[in-house]
């Protein structure tokens, strides 16, 4: 099986938005995101992608079925409450390129697409003159009921890749639990790497 990783703008971004849409409500509802996810919030939050021309969306194609995606833009261009966590750090904004997600079907995982997804990121940010790039993931406590017995995070992974948190820097973003009826603020840590 061969899954082409390729750049997605306009129209072919444009064709493709539900199925991104789809697989981040997908990919995020499992542990440790356990997002609710909303299809039409889903499809604002990829159209911003697509109307910001310093932002990246890669695919991974098995044919023509999308059954992966990753995003990046600016951090200066992405939530505001990702941009302020870096306000006591030391960190210029200018200077930071935001890995913003990483979707991927399990069946496709442990094929190398996670790094082609971080290479593709990384080269778009050095071409716009970045120097760091970025990211950040969701903090859950270690006795959370929800967390599958024998998860492992990612940190090895993302530490190969020459990523290593950012002590002190955290945002907080809401979303809907899955089994919850509101949205709560979840602490989220951010990663760099000097590109």
């Amino acid at each position: 099986m061969s899954v082409r990783v390729r750049s997605l703008t306009g129209a072919a971004l444009d064709a493709v938005l539900d199925d991104v849409a789809g697989l981040r409500i997908a990919v995020f509802r499992d542990w440790p995101y356990l997002y609710d996810g909303d299809p039409d919030y889903e499809r604002r939050y990829i159209a911003t992608y697509r109307e910001n021309p310093d932002a990246i969306v890669i695919g991974a194609f098995d044919g023509d079925r999308l059954v992966g995606a990753a995003t990046g833009t600016s951090m200066e261009d992405h939530a505001a409450e990702f941009g302020a966590a870096f306000a006591d750090a030391g960190v210029v904004l200018a200077d930071l390129f935001y890995c913003a997600e990483s979707v991927l079907l399990p069946d496709y995982r442990g094929r190398g697409l996670g790094h082609a997804f971080f290479d593709a990121r990384e080269d778009h940010a050095r071409r716009l003159g970045r120097a760091n790039s970025a990211f950040c993931r969701v903090v859950r406590p270690l006795d959370h009921p929800r967390r599958p017995a024998g998860y492992r995070p990612l940190d090895p992974f993302w530490r190969k890749r020459g990523y290593a948190p950012l002590e002190g820097v955290m945002a907080h973003y809401s979303w809907k639990d899955i089994g919850e009826t509101d949205e709560t603020a979840k602490p989220m840590q951010f990663w760099t790497k000097a590109l």
